[in-house]
């Protein structure tokens, strides 16, 4: 028996999603954070959305390369 897949659009949107959606969601905490006079709290933030971004497009990057 010969397993088929089929349409595999929504593998890829869900693999943006969790790729770009938590650093983006951080971002924007930190520049909140930022406005509202808690500068240390919002560079954290900020700092974290970047290493999450960087090694999200490292890791689903690879697996929509497919290496």
């Amino acid at each position: 028996m010969i397993l088929e897949v089929g349409n595999l659009d929504g593998l890829v949107v869900l693999i943006f999603l969790v790729m770009l959606g938590p650093p983006a969601l951080l971002l924007l905490t930190g520049i909140i954070l930022i406005l509202k006079k808690k500068k240390t709290a919002g560079k954290v933030f900020c700092i974290l959305a970047g290493v999450y971004l960087l090694v999200s497009l490292g890791i689903c990057g690879a697996m929509l390369g497919g290496y």
